[in-house]
């Protein structure tokens, strides 16, 4: 039996009597029922009353190349077909992940060689936690362990994963944190620089935050820092351009490693394969995954530099880590085939000269102005909108993120999906989109702003 076989209130009953969902009061979600999405195309998803929805989100900051990509599918049924599955224990391998190693190498920033597969951005970072940690104690300085994070970071839902993400409410959760990571403040100008700070010395004084934690607890003690290029579930915090060379001097100077959180930012979203290339980092390591698969199956994949693989395989023996699904036969053809069609239809160069200035643009001449937005901000297909109540003071409405929920909420009742973060709207839509989507996009925010504007004044 299909879906198609239930009513829509059936399917939200049995949603209901049976799946937790992520991220979510229950409680709220079971009283309104669940928005129901049934099929996609290009960059439009449908729900099951037959709207049309354009995906600001690229589902969930992953479907780079859009929606209905016969290729994939075609990719994971000619892989099913000849071999579903196999592991990469008892020094066993399958094809698809050592292709799609050699290929992920290849784009990588230079330096970095070797590949760890898993299935998801969480267990990336939990394998680089790992990875790092245990090549310390290979250099014979086990006690060098100590990694530093900022606050409003996001690096996944299990339990390193949050504890390397500086999220409060998760850790509130959490009933027990992977001990020695230390969170610092996050490149956050827009609310945290200083009266008549510039960007750039904003930006050197969240660098020095790092430094500053460093020194703390003695650079003999610090293994090392990790951050993403631009804060994504955080609210799509970019930093100043004076703040990640400052944070790649200091790692040099105290002999810290950089870990690269790039699960959102990889393959392609700021306009270059990886955002190492766009802020000029030269990572240890690097976490991705979403965009690798465009989200068609899961799949995740840790690049690890040529210092940390070195020492691993010189002086490692048995690295006591793994997954059953690492390097799943399936998920890596499907991760070939997609960033074939990134490099074959030039999706990155693309957002780096036509669609993401001109997202900017649209952002800047037409959403800056409303009298809601404090202001926006973008690289890339990659943007956020400050909700604010005063555009002088930026002071905002209370409820904390009120406001931001009902901009939301009337974004998708337009047709346009978008994500509310505490009191900022980001946008993370396909890469694959044009000047057309870019502009539907804009209309849609527009008019979401509007409406919401209404309902906040009756409300106030």
């Amino acid at each position: 039996m299909t879906y198609q076989n239930y009513s829509l209130k059936q399917l939200q009953q049995i949603d209901a009597a049976h799946h937790l969902h992520p991220f979510t009061d229950h409680k709220e979600l079971r009283s309104a029922g669940s928005r129901m999405i049934v099929r996609a195309d290009g960059p439009f998803i449908y729900d099951s009353e037959g709207n049309e929805i354009l995906d600001g989100m690229a589902g969930l900051w992953c479907v780079n190349v859009g929606y209905g990509r016969e290729e994939l599918a075609e990719a994971a049924y000619r892989q099913m077909k000849e071999l579903p599955y196999y592991n990469a224990f008892f020094r066993c391998s399958t094809p698809t992940p050592i292709l799609l190693a050699k290929k992920i190498a290849e784009l990588a920033p230079k330096g970095v060689n070797q590949v760890f597969f898993g299935s998801s951005g969480s267990e990336s970072n939990d394998t680089a936690l790992r990875i790092v940690r245990h090549y310390w104690a290979l250099e014979g300085k086990p006690e060098k362990n100590r990694i530093i994070s900022r606050k409003s970071a996001y690096h996944g839902s299990t339990i390193a994963g949050t504890s390397l993400g500086g999220m409060d409410l998760m850790h509130g959760q959490l009933g027990g944190a992977v001990p020695n990571i230390v969170h610092v403040m996050m490149p956050y100008s827009f609310e945290l620089s200083l009266p008549g700070e510039s960007d750039h010395e904003f930006g050197l004084r969240a660098a020095k935050a790092v430094e500053d934690a460093i020194l703390e607890a003695g650079a003999d003690k610090v293994a090392a820092f990790i951050g993403e290029p631009v804060m994504g579930a955080g609210g799509v915090k970019i930093p100043p351009a004076s703040y990640w060379p400052e944070v790649q001097r200091i790692c040099r100077k105290y002999d810290v490693l950089l870990m690269l959180d790039e699960v959102i930012t990889g393959y392609g979203r700021t306009g270059n394969w990886f955002a190492a290339e766009t802020y000029g980092i030269e990572p240890d390591t690097i976490t991705t995954a979403k965009a690798l698969t465009s989200g068609y199956l899961p799949l995740s994949a840790l690049l690890v530099g040529d210092r940390i693989a070195h020492t691993l395989e010189e002086k490692g023996g048995e690295f006591h880590h793994g997954y059953t699904y690492s390097g799943h036969p399936v998920a890596c053809a499907v991760g070939l085939a997609n960033l074939e069609i990134i490099e074959k239809e030039g999706l990155v160069e693309r957002v780096r000269d036509d669609t993401g200035p001109y997202f900017a643009k649209m952002l800047k001449e037409r959403v800056a102005g409303h009298p809601l937005v404090g202001e926006v901000r973008s690289v890339g297909l990659m943007g956020a909108i400050e909700i604010v109540k005063d555009r002088a003071t930026r002071e905002r409405y209370l409820p904390a993120g009120s406001a931001a929920v009902m901009v939301r909420d009337h974004a998708v009742n337009s047709g346009l999906m978008m994500r509310a973060t505490g009191d900022t709207m980001i946008l993370s839509p396909p890469i694959m989109w044009t000047r057309d989507t870019v502009d539907l996009a804009g209309e849609r925010i527009v008019k979401a702003l509007d409406m919401a504007l209404a309902d906040l004044r009756k409300r106030d």
